[in-house]
Formats: structure tokens, sequence, C-alpha cells
């Protein structure tokens, strides 16, 4: 005879098959007559043509024609000033400290750093229990950093001024993800830090709980790169990733308010204007493009028939003028944001540039790259 919890099983066996059918016939129940899913995939994607339609018809010029009138830009001159050795393989993120003096970059190594830009001496360093840190970040106090990578977490690690500290016994673990993080930010306080990862979300995080707060679903593929909307208000960040899409979120309901499909491989870096009215993006497409929010399109392209590499990392000058955009072929583009024309290319680092950010207080800025060092260049 069978014993009992056999039976059980078997029970329990049909239930999710029953449950499935269930869901179908719900599924189904909506649908009027002569409709199947192949129609609604039709109607649906004629729908989205005709609101293409709607916004080509708001497209009634180029932001290059209506920055004819603008004075050109004039020669200008920037060279490496400081460049920061110490990690023993690929730099992969950096950030900027408020007091527009320290860095933290994290690299392959599986090393955290701090610097003073100044002297280039270390103030702390990290070593992270996994390799490929892929994202640091400095809290809006300046008093902890966050970082993550193929570990699937983000740590919080308080700084003080105590040469002997360690570090590692204060971590805090505060995100968890299913895959690797590929980017952090906090936001406007210490308090609260928002995260990307390959497992296809974004998450707004509690940092002294560790709870969930918020989390975005809408990426079809590993998302990349986040950015937070730059006013104090702003309850807005725009991601991109692997779906080549660039997506701009409401944080509080945690929907997707606006959506841009335009490049044509992975978005990389994603970084708001400094007005927020507007954000640029960098795709391995070779391309960087400009996104107007209001006009909810798409307004420049920055491309040249010589760039074949893809862009790793973008940033603004403090004015919004200048994009510079760090690429695969060792190069950091400097671009006249009005008139889509390449104003400058630096050279200097020895593999690819990973990593871009403009100081806080627009006089510099540092990248990182795969040659282990960072740079900074005024």
């Amino acid at each position: 005879m069978e014993p009992s919890w056999a039976l059980q099983s078997l029970d329990r066996i049909s239930l999710p098959s029953l449950a499935f059918e269930n869901a179908a016939e719900m599924a189904t129940e909506g649908l009027h007559e002569n409709e199947t899913l192949a129609s609604l995939k039709t109607e649906a994607e004629s729908l989205k043509g005709k609101l293409e339609e709607e916004r080509a018809k708001l497209h009634d010029v180029e932001l290059h024609q209506v920055a004819e009138r603008v004075e050109a830009l004039g020669q200008f001159v920037m060279k490496t000033r400081r460049t920061l050795k110490g990690h023993g393989n690929k730099v992969l993120c950096m950030d900027w400290c408020k007091d527009k003096r320290r860095i933290v970059s994290s690299s392959q190594d599986g090393k955290v750093i701090v610097w003073d830009s100044f002297t280039t001496n270390k103030e702390h360093a990290v070593t992270m229990p996994c390799t490929w840190v892929m994202a640091c970040a400095y809290a809006p106090s300046g008093c902890a950093i966050a970082c993550g990578g193929l570990d699937n977490k983000c740590s919080v690690y308080p700084l003080t001024f105590d040469k002997n500290e360690n570090m590692a016994a204060k971590k805090k673990s505060v995100a968890m993800h299913t895959n690797y993080l590929s980017a952090c930010s906090f936001t406007n306080s210490d308090m609260q830090i928002l995260t990307a990862s390959g497992d296809g979300t974004c998450a707004l995080w509690d940092v002294e709980s560790g709870q969930l707060l918020q989390s975005f679903h809408g990426h079809g593929a590993d998302v990349l790169c986040l950015d937070l909307a730059p006013s104090e208000t702003g309850n807005t960040f725009v991601s991109g990733g692997c779906d080549k899409k660039a997506m701009v979120w409401d944080m509080r309901s945690g929907q997707c308010i606006q959506s841009f499909e335009t490049h044509d491989s992975d978005i990389n870096s994603v970084r708001y204007y400094p007005s927020g009215d507007a954000f640029a993006s960098g795709s391995d497409d070779a391309t960087c493009r400009l996104y107007d929010l209001r006009a909810d399109r798409e307004v420049a392209i920055y491309s040249k028939e010589s760039i074949i590499f893809g862009a790793s990392s973008v940033d603004f000058s403090l004015s919004g003028r200048l994009l510079f955009a760090g690429y695969n072929d060792y190069t950091i583009n400097v671009w006249d944001v009005l008139k889509g024309s390449r104003v400058s290319i630096l050279f200097g680092h020895e593999n690819r540039v990973s990593t871009l950010r403009v100081s806080p207080d627009g006089t510099a800025f540092c990248s990182g790259s795969w040659d282990h060092t960072l740079r900074i260049w005024a």
C-alpha cells in the first residue's frame, strides 16, 4: 500500500498544473472573440508606431541648428596633472567626495582605495571578499563609502581618521541582489542607497536596516549604470543596460516614467545634464547621445566615422557645455554638447578608460582605466 505522504505529494503535483490551467483560463478570459496574443502584439506594435509618429511631428529642429548662433569654443588645453598608482589590476569605478578633494576607486584586484587627489596619498584601503569590485560611491557626508561587485552585495564602510582601525570589522552589508552589482549611488543623504544589478533590476535600500524600500523592474537584461537627478528634491533617476534602453524612474512609485531606445548596443553610462532636464548616455555602439526629457526624445548624437570603439563612461562639465567621454580605444573625447562637434581628444591611458567623473567644483575630472591607474585632468 502507498504510504500517506506519497499520496499527499501526488496531490501536490496536480496542484501546480491546476493553477497553471486556471492562470491560462484567466489570461484568455479577458480576450474578446477573434483576439489572440499575436493580434494583441501587432496592435501594441502599431500603437507604438503611432506614438513614434507623434513624437516625430514635434521634432521640428535639430539641436546643432539651434546652436548655430552660439559662439564656438576656443582652444583649451587639458592635461594630466596627477596620476594615482596603487591598484594591482583594472580600475573599474571611481567617485568624488563632496569635499572636492578625496576620491574612492575600486578595482578588479578586489581593493577599494580612498585617495587624496591633491597629494596622491592613499588614505584608506579595503580588500573586498571578491574580485571585480564594479561599483563604488562616496557618501554625501564624506564619512562612508559603498562598494560591491561579483559578491552581489553592496557594502558600506564608515571612514575614520584612526589609521590602525580595522575597516572590514565595521562593514555593513546593505543590499542583496541575485546577480552582480554594477552601480551604486547614495541618494541625497547617507541613509539611502540606490543600486543597479546584472539581475535586471535597480533597488533603493535603507542603509541602517538593510531594508529594501523600493525595487525597479523594467529592463530586459543586465542594468549597467544609473544616475540620480541633480536637484535636492529630485525623486527620479535614470538607468541604462544591456537591453539598449535608457529608463527614467520615479523613486517613490517604482514606476518607469520615460524610456528611450535609440542605441544599437549596451548602454554603459548615463549622466544627467546639470539642470536635470536632459541626460547623456555612452554605449558600445561607439556613440554618445543626448536625450531631452521635456521633449521626450533624443536631441543629439556625438559620434565620428573614425570612432569605432565603445564609450564606457560619460560626464558633463559644470556648465553643461562640454561632455567628457571615455572610450575603449584608451582615449577621452571632449564634445561640444550644443554643436555636436568634438573639441578635444586626450591621450594618456595605456588601456581602455573604464570610468570618468568631473569633480564637484568642476575644476578637474578624474578617469580610471584598465591600465591600473587613475588620472586627474585639468
